[in-house]
Formats: structure tokens, sequence, C-alpha cells
């Protein structure tokens, strides 16, 4: 097993003494992010702005108490999952806490899952309850039926749930299981990492509190829902944890649902992601929406190519900031910060973090090459569930060895090259899809692009570029090619252009690169 350069003792101690002081011993972050709000003095805020009503700490907390006594009475116990198949609202911040108040595994599945992905994950996960949507009563009842789990099931909105329950959290340790992230996975079951107590807590001290600097004033609204890790955190935790206030709606998230909540709830924070940035800047309404209440923007879960950020900044006025998390380390452990951004990066690593950028044994590589991402630091999450070989090969020791290409600049900013995975081989030579993205996106005529890998007659894999126009016109993709030719080598160029209405998506709604590859099967 390999590893960055050799850590002597010094360095091991210093690694988990840096862990012990953010992050205490015994914590369950039921307590961290919810029932200490309350023993603060904090009952009576706003804790969470909804299409119809605002509920307080207070009131979540009394709520989550009610879930925390009706999975009890299902039979749930320590370290038992549950998985939760809900909208974003109330109840899935009630379950969530319930449950976690339980010392049990949350396990967020998306609701708009089709009943055999779902079979797959109850599966995975032998969940002792399934928290669920009463519109999904048919689908998860054929979920069940087609999986080999046999767990007792919760609709919502519950009837009879106790509203007024008080229940105390069990004590945990800050290495025990408290949620599951799915990872990757375009098809077939996604990797379930086991992620910790103790990881929420640290991330949240040390890239929300310290990094972006959360404050009890803060409104946050989300474009990703809760299932994601990134809003759980960014939309949930991180607020909670210093008595901000989140925005969450049911609906699906588009421009024009995105910007009536922004209207009307004035936040402060965005949490998006480029496909929407990109969707918000090519809609004449929505470029003109007022986000002058917003301190700035978070990006991450897909590349923001350069052009993108220049956009959404001169349009909005609004500061991006970019970053970098894996499921594997919970959430963003580099990012840019406001007064320090630098288009193009990532920025630098969140404190508490360390990043290197090594080859493919795990040898750092001299600064300006691009390698592979390795990091370190108090998120690591267990592993995989039930997946050994996996997390034998992500999981090395203190480091996370990713599939993210990087490279540090002479200034010390990472700067993100695509995943391994994803890189292509052109006419012998490696080329980074987002590079082309980026140069594509400088196009009046483009507003949102993907470039994939596809193989020609002979087997030699040659970039295609599916194109959402801002401006369609005929002979646009003529056009778009030869706009890629005159900017980039010529082997960078696109080969065929494809202008499509939207891109299909994972289980983790990221754009699922193996079906745009899928519709074309041979130059």
């Amino acid at each position: 097993m390999t590893r960055p350069a050799r850590l002597g003792n010094k360095d091991r101690i210093a690694a988990v003494t840096a862990r012990v002081d953010s992050v205490p011993e015994w914590v369950n972050i039921a307590d961290a992010f919810l029932a200490d709000r309350i023993a603060c003095g904090g009952g009576d805020r706003i804790a969470l702005r909804l299409p119809d009503r605002t509920q307080t700490y207070n009131q979540v907390e009394r709520l989550a108490g009610g879930y925390a006594a009706a999975l009890r009475e299902l039979g749930v116990h320590r370290e038992d999952r549950v998985v939760l198949l809900l909208d974003d609202g109330t109840d899935f911040v009630g379950a969530l806490f319930g449950a976690l108040k339980l010392a049990a595994v949350v396990v967020m599945v998306n609701p708009e899952l089709a009943a055999d992905r779902i079979a797959e994950i109850l599966d995975l996960a032998q969940p002792q309850a399934v928290v669920h949507q009463d519109r999904l009563d048919k689908v998860v009842a054929g979920a069940v039926a087609a999986s080999s789990a046999v767990p007792a099931l919760l609709s919502v909105p519950a009837t009879g749930l106790e509203v007024d329950a008080s229940v105390s959290a069990a004590p945990t340790h800050r290495d025990d299981p408290a949620l599951w992230l799915f990872s990757g996975g375009t098809t077939g079951v996604p990797k379930a990492v086991v992620q910790t107590h103790g990881s929420f807590l640290n991330t949240t001290l040390r890239y929300a509190q310290e990094t972006l600097g959360y404050t009890a004033d803060d409104i946050t609204v989300s474009v990703p829902k809760l299932i994601f890790g990134y809003a759980t955190g960014s939309n949930l935790f991180f607020p909670f944890s210093v008595g901000a206030s989140a925005v969450l709606f049911p609906e699906p998230t588009t421009v024009a649902s995105l910007t009536a909540h922004i209207a009307r709830h004035r936040p402060t924070i965005l949490i998006t992601v480029p496909t929407m940035m990109g969707r918000m800047l090519a809609d004449p309404v929505a470029r003109r929406a007022d986000l002058s209440g917003i301190r700035f923007a978070t990006s991450a879960g897909e590349a923001l190519p350069v052009e993108l950020y220049h956009r959404w900044k001169d349009t909005y006025g609004v500061e991006l900031l970019d970053g970098l998390g894996t499921a594997e380390m919970w959430h963003i452990f580099v990012s840019n910060r406001l007064g320090d951004v630098r288009p193009g990066t990532l920025g630098k690593p969140v404190a508490g973090f360390e990043v290197r950028v090594c080859d493919d044994d795990g040898n750092p590589v001299p600064t300006g090459d691009i390698g592979r991402l390795w990091v370190r630091g108090g998120s690591r999450a267990w592993g995989y569930w039930r997946d050994l070989p996996r997390t034998m090969e992500t999981f090395r020791g203190e480091w996370v060895a990713g599939s993210d290409l990087v490279r540090y600049d002479e200034d010390g900013y990472l700067e993100h090259h695509g995943r391994a995975d994803e890189a292509l081989k052109v006419s012998g030579r490696w080329l980074a899809p987002q590079e082309v993205e980026s140069c594509l996106l400088s196009h009046e005529a483009v507003a949102q692009c993907v470039v994939v890998g596809v193989g020609d007659a002979t087997g030699l894999v040659k970039p295609v570029a599916f194109v959402i126009p801002a401006q369609p016109r005929p002979g646009l993709e003529a056009e778009l090619i030869d706009h890629v030719l005159a900017r980039l080598e010529p082997y960078k160029h696109p080969r065929q252009v494809v202008l499509v209405d939207d891109f299909p998506r994972t289980h983790l709604g990221k754009i699922d690169r193996a079906a745009l590859r899928a519709q074309i099967k041979k130059l």
C-alpha cells in the first residue's frame, strides 16, 4: 500500500492532535447542530424558512423528538440504518435529527429514484426503518417487495406523530457512524461512504465557520437538495451550527423557483452549481434578478469554467467561491475565500486539511505538474460499506487517494484538471474535457456544454461536445468547432457538436457522461 512520503511519528501525532483539538471526543451532531442552539438561548430564532411558514429552533427540536420517539417505537436502535426518502422540508429535518438522536445511521436517498434503484439501496443498507413521503407509498412498497430488506415503514405526513416529544440525544463517539453519503456510480449500486459524527462537526468548524464565516444573521438557500452532502452541510448543518436559518422548498429547483425564493427570503448565502449558473445566465428574466442581498455564492459538484465565473460575476456582482470536496471527506476541503479568489482555480486547502498532488504510486510530483489528489484531515470517512477492495484502494492510512487530477500553481492555488476516469487520450496526448468546455463557454451562443470522448471508426478516441445553446441558429455547430480551433491546439477541437435541450443526470444529480457517450456509437 503506497502513500505520499513516509510520515514520522511527529507528523502522525500532529495529525491526530489537530483533530482532537477541533472536535470533542464525545459528540452527537443532533446536539451540536440543534439542541445546543436552544441551550445557548437561541430557541426562538428562525431555523427554517418554508414556502408557507417559518419554524424556530424550538419547533424543530420538538419535531425531531417526535420522530425519535416514533422511530424508537418502530424498533430503531443504535447504529441501525434509517432510510429517508423525503422532499426538502420540516419532516426531512425532523426525521434526520430524530434518527441521529437515537445514534442511528441516516441513509439519505433521492425520492425521485425508480423502485428498482431504491430496492438496490435497501438491499445494501438493510434498514430497520424507511421514512418516506406519502406520495411514494406504492413506489416504496414495490421497492421493499423487490428487495431482501424488511424495514418498518413511516409515511410522511405521519399520522399520530407526537410533535412535542422530548428525547435527549444518545451519547456518541466522534468516530461513530452518522450518515451514509453516496459517491460516484452512473450505473448499478453507488458506493456508500460511511461518515462519522466527528467528520460533520470538523468540516463545519474548519470550512463553514473559519473559512467562509457563516454567522447567526445569515440566510442560506441551495440549488441541490438536502439528500446531497454538499447541501446537507451548506444549507442545514452549517447554518444550524451558528443559529442562522435555511430556506427549504419541496419542488424541484428551477430557474423560476430559485429566483422566486431569493426574491421572497432575501438570502445572504447561495449554494449553487455551474449547471444552474448557466441556466440563470441564459434566462432573460433571471439575468435581471436582484441578488444584491447575497454575500457570496459557493460552487461545487462540477467543474467551474473560468468563463462562467466571469459571466456570473459581471452579471450579478456576487462573489463566487469555487471549491472541491468529496463524499470520502464529506464536504469541501479546498476553497477560494472572500478577498482571495483566483478564477480558474479551486483556491487553497482549508485549515486542518493537507492536500498533495501525487503520481500513480502515491509519490508527490513537482509543483506545476498534474497528478492525482491525495488529502488527509479530520473528516475522513470509515470507508465504503461492504466494499473492502475499493476501500483499500482509496483509503490509505490517514490519506484518501482521489480520482481528481489537480496541480498546484506557483502561488499555491490548486487547479482542477478533470478526473482520471474522464481524461481523454486524443492523438496520443492527454486532454482535460473542461479545457474545451471553458473555451466553448466563451462563445456567446453557448449556455452549457459537456465534452466527452467517443471512439471513431478505427477505435481512436475523439472529443465530442454536447451543447445547450443560448442563441440557437443555423450553422452553430460548425461555428463552435471553428471557435475552438481558433483558440486551442487542433487536436483538442470537438469532432462533432450536438445541440441538446438538457443533459442526462446520475442519481447524484451530476451530468451522466456515460449516457451522453452512448448517444453516439461511432464518429
